[in-house]
């Protein structure tokens, strides 16, 4: 098996890995380190990583001047619980970027919002409902 380890810059790490765990509703931990934090699954999957902008000095983690967070990319989350995920999402922003449709392309149902630092975050069902 194969899995990914996406890696975003954040200004705040502890303040971003309580955000995504609240949105994915998992319990509430503290990360590893300071400037580097693994969002993990209950399985132990990583679902995202969260790194400080200029620690470890990788070129493109450096300065988010340097970069706009989120252009080009688009965090997208399959869930089992798009029915608790939307609210848990609602509590954490003052609106969606996306409320929730139907995709036509997947047959389930999304929303997006932004996360802490501009990242847009898009949460589909994992199943069509």
């Amino acid at each position: 098996m194969k899995r990914t380890w996406t890696i975003i810059g954040v200004g705040d790490v502890a303040g971003s890995f309580k955000w995504y765990q609240s949105l994915f509703g998992l319990p509430q931990t503290q990360p590893a380190h300071d400037d580097f934090g693994q969002i993990l699954d209950s399985d132990g999957t990583v679902l995202l990583c969260l790194h400080e902008w200029g620690a470890h000095e990788h070129p493109t983690l450096m300065r988010p001047d340097r970069a706009t967070p989120g252009n080009g990319l688009l965090l997208f989350f399959r869930v089992d619980d798009f029915e608790m995920a939307l609210p848990r999402a609602r509590a954490l922003v003052t609106r969606l970027e996306e409320e929730p449709r139907m995709n036509p392309n997947t047959g389930t149902m999304e929303f997006s919002l932004r996360d802490p630092d501009g990242y847009y975050v898009m949460i589909s069902a994992l199943s069509a409902a």
